[in-house]
């Protein structure tokens, strides 16, 4: 019983500094995407083709989350953006208290799309609001198509779920539409994208997918502040 109550009060604490940070992001007008995955699945390969399919039409930013190393912020940072490397030192995700830590350091005013990182994990950081306006899932197809049914939280909580490296598929028994029905049944309004990093393949609707988010969010926002206003 008292592991309970401290397991609660731990997300009721991550959810106050959680809200905080949705403030911080609301205020400078930042659409936040928590992209989460297994490690291996190619995420920072993902942020790598969405960085340059978006460089011409949203200012973004970046957040690393790992166990240890810079690594991937190394390889974001070679795109000329501004990254922020936080290190949890064993801990399996990120949560609200470390994303508030390093929130000074970005210029949030001047970006567009804050991508959040999280560490490789396929069940903590699913778990943890850190005040994103989106979840996001990136699958490898050669993880198996048994995930979701193994991993529901992720796939319920995820607005969009990546099927990554495609121009593989006929090397493998993956069966694709088993992922879809099954994440369907899980979350029936998820978004499902099917892409390959290294070809480049559906990424064209993967980044048009975002920009739209983008603008339908500056939009809700604008509405909310009129009728606030009036």
């Amino acid at each position: 019983m008292a592991k309970v109550k401290v397991v609660t009060r731990i997300l009721e604490a991550n959810e106050r500094i959680a809200a905080e940070n949705r403030k911080v992001f609301d205020e400078a007008g930042v659409y936040v995407i928590n992209l989460m995955s297994a490690p291996g699945a190619g995420k920072t390969s993902l942020l790598e083709k969405t960085i340059e399919g978006l460089s011409k039409r949203l200012n973004i930013a970046v957040i690393e989350g790992d166990i240890a190393g810079t690594q991937d912020a190394e390889r974001i940072g070679n795109l000329g953006i501004p990254v922020i490397q936080i290190n949890t030192g064993g801990a399996c995700h990120l949560d609200a208290n470390m994303i508030n830590e390093v929130l000074e350091e970005l210029p949030l005013k001047e970006v567009d799309l804050l991508f959040i990182e999280n560490v490789g994990n396929l069940v903590c950081p699913a778990e943890f609001n850190i005040g994103e306006d989106i979840k996001v899932m990136l699958l490898s197809i050669t993880e198996g198509d048994d995930k979701p049914l193994k991993y529901p939280l992720m796939f319920q909580e995820s607005s969009a779920l990546i099927l990554n490296k495609m121009d593989i598929l006929p090397y493998t028994n993956v069966d694709i539409n088993k992922i879809r029905n099954d994440a369907s049944s899980l979350n029936p309004v998820i978004k499902i994208f099917e892409i390959s990093c290294k070809t480049g393949g559906g990424m064209s609707e993967w980044t048009d997918w975002l920009v739209k988010a983008k603008v339908s969010n500056q939009r809700s926002a604008g509405s909310e502040k009129l009728n606030t206003d009036s």
